[in-house]
């Protein structure tokens, strides 16, 4: 008769993605807000954009004290869409999650999002989330998560915030950032949502998006561009038909997704 082999149940692994480019201000911040999560089964991958401060150097302070934490550096800059996907390369997780370096997570959002995930069967999942000012100080304000989003609205407007977006890695596989130079998150989340069926969002405030002067989702006009190479050179649209989506998205972007912004209660 063969040995009964008893079947431990291990708390599943969340890797957590970090590009940094010369975040020396707020890297320790972010990280930090990581390693308070309440939940404690994840890894986190910070890469280093070949940053010209003291980035690298921070991070690897705090790492020193944490095995937790990995450091790769990389030897040119290459954009976060690319540091990015060389994180998910690298990491070992069921679950993969992101965390720009100037950005922050409420101590349950991993608790939350997975106990949300196993309890919905979902595979993609995000949250609402709240917004500050360089200095950490709250505005007052908040983006609302969709309680459900499908591959086709996610089409006409970005609605995932990367900081609060995971997907199960396990029963998607590995899903990469599109090597466009920006707008990669939104690609990558198009990606999964159209791998996943649909995404689940969570009402609740989560994380907390950093406004900074001069960032490159400020510039509103040269974003356009980067939409259109969603269509046509990620989701392989025919030209006709990117162009009909460019419109349904300037239209979802004007008079639909700017309700989603709301005053924090």
């Amino acid at each position: 008769m063969a040995p009964k082999i008893d079947l431990v149940m291990r708390d599943p692994l969340i890797s957590v993605i970090m590009p940094a480019y010369n975040a020396s201000e707020f890297i320790a911040e972010s990280i930090r807000s990581v390693q308070q999560q309440t939940y404690g089964n994840w890894e986190l991958l910070v890469i280093d954009d070949a940053s010209t401060d003291t980035t690298p150097e921070i991070a690897e302070e705090i790492i020193a004290l944490d095995p937790r934490i990995k450091l790769h550096r990389l030897p040119a800059n290459q954009g976060a869409g690319f540091a990015r996907n060389i994180g998910i390369k690298a990491s070992q997780g069921d679950y993969i999650s992101f965390l720009d370096a100037d950005d922050l997570w409420m101590p349950e959002k991993l608790k939350t999002q997975l106990d949300f995930m196993m309890r919905h069967n979902a595979t993609v999942c995000y949250s609402s989330y709240e917004l500050i000012d360089e200095k950490g100080n709250s505005l007052h304000q908040k983006i609302e998560a969709l309680e459900d989003l499908s591959f086709k609205k996610l089409l006409r407007a970005n609605y995932i915030g990367n900081l609060t977006g995971i997907y199960n890695a396990q029963k998607l596989g590995k899903i990469y950032c599109p090597l466009i130079r920006k707008r990669q998150d939104w690609g990558l989340w198009l990606l999964a949502t159209r791998k996943a069926g649909q995404a689940k969002g969570i009402k609740t405030c989560l994380a907390k998006y950093r406004i900074r002067k001069n960032s490159i989702s400020n510039n509103k006009f040269e974003m356009l561009r980067y939409n259109y190479s969603i269509y046509r050179k990620v989701l392989k649209f025919s030209a006709a038909k990117s162009g009909f989506w460019m419109l349904l998205f300037l239209l979802e972007q004007f008079f639909v997704k700017s309700r989603q912004k709301a005053d924090l209660e």
